[in-house]
């Protein structure tokens, strides 16, 4: 497995890491204070070509693969998180549905403003009974006329409430099968749906400036071409999304212990404590020390998890891994780099305080720790 990057996956990488310098890093601080969207930060990514990487060109992506997108993810989540949730969210778990499952038509209507960042894409499946338990559906599509009446309601949806979403991919339950059993479907809901609301945004511990809300749904009338996919097939459909989307998400882990690691080297070596540099002890040099190596595995892991799925092959148990590990990471290394702040890491004028805050949910989101043990466990075969 070769980990040497191309030119052109080289080019992007350092593109989304200038444009996360110069335009994200300025503003990250505010962004989070004040809670607000982040849309001019969105409308330069897709004008970079970066909120469509893994997508065709012919839809106006960037005809790019998985890997060069865990590249600019791992990049935006080095300088805050919140903007890059917007866009892994938007691109593995929203567009991403619609690119594999959908119709001609809906790839047209929807794809080249999707890549484009002129509207964005979200994901419902997590629903208040059915969050790690994913199959227990409760939101139901009922076909009658021609027409899916939909009831239900979804929660901790991200890009669902912002003036530029157009559209929520979501499981409901349309039936039984031939055994009884629930059958899950996937359906594209446009937003100003009648019938399909969207709640107040939530108040979060981290992830300030980006939109995540609940959603519920009042006999809400859909066309019968709004099926995403074959019926039936919904709940395996999203499944592989969760296995894709995981790869973002462990990369987010990784550029955010990243980000950890910079700021707390740079603090290190200029915040001075008896005489000298406090990167000069040797308790502070063992702490960036293992972060290092750490990161380095992580990101070789994330890596190899993009480079399977590229080659199509099974990447389910490296992505498992991946997103376990590199979660767990993010949270050790931003406390990490909150104590060699000192009093200053608890002060919100600095990268780690929000860092620290914006660590712990890749703990639980795309699949808790707890679910990616049975993942793994399942692929071991215990």
């Amino acid at each position: 497995m070769n980990f040497d990057l191309s030119d052109e996956q080289r080019l992007l990488r350092d593109t989304v890491r200038e444009f996360a310098q110069a335009e994200v890093a300025p503003v990250a601080g505010e962004l989070d204070r004040t809670k607000s969207f982040p849309y001019e930060i969105v409308a330069k990514l897709g004008a970079l070509g970066l909120m469509g990487i893994p997508f065709p060109q012919e839809y106006g992506g960037g005809g790019a693969d998985t890997f060069s997108y865990a590249l600019a993810v791992e990049e935006l989540a080095r300088v805050d998180s919140s903007v890059c949730i917007t866009m892994a969210a938007h691109t593995s778990l929203g567009t991403m549905p619609i690119y594999l499952w959908g119709t001609d038509e809906q790839k047209d209507e929807w794809l080249p403003r999707l890549c484009s960042g002129e509207r964005l894409a979200s994901f419902g499946l997590t629903e208040p009974e059915a969050g790690s338990d994913a199959g227990n559906v409760r939101t139901t599509a009922r076909l009658q006329d021609g027409e899916w009446v939909v009831n239900g309601a979804k929660q901790f949806i991200t890009n669902s409430g912002t003036e530029i979403s157009g559209v929520v991919a979501i499981t409901a339950a349309t039936g039984s099968d031939e055994r009884g059993r629930k059958e899950i479907s996937n359906l594209l809901v446009p937003t100003g749906t009648p019938g399909y609301e969207v709640g107040e945004p939530y108040r979060k511990m981290g992830w300030n400036a980006s939109d995540t809300r609940p959603l519920s749904f009042v006999d809400c009338r859909l066309p019968e071409a709004a099926l995403l996919g074959r019926r039936g097939e919904g709940f395996k459909n999203f499944l592989h999304i969760l296995d894709g989307g995981r790869i973002g998400v462990a990369a987010m882990g990784v550029g955010l212990a990243q980000g950890a690691l910079d700021e707390a080297l740079a603090y290190a070596k200029q915040r001075r404590a008896f005489g000298q540099p406090i990167s000069k002890f040797q308790a502070i040099q063992a702490k960036l020390a293992d972060l290092s190596a750490q990161i380095e595995a992580a990101r070789l892991l994330t890596w190899r998890a993009a480079l399977e799925k590229d080659a199509g092959q099974s990447f389910t148990l490296t992505a498992a891994q991946a997103k376990l590990l590199t979660g767990r990471l993010a949270v050790r290394a931003t406390e990490e780099a909150v104590q060699i702040h000192g009093g200053y890491g608890f002060i919100e004028e600095y990268p780690v305080c929000r860092f620290y805050r914006d660590a712990k949910i890749l703990t639980i989101g795309e699949g808790t720790d707890e679910v990616q043990q049975m993942v793994i466990a399942r692929a071991l075969g215990a």
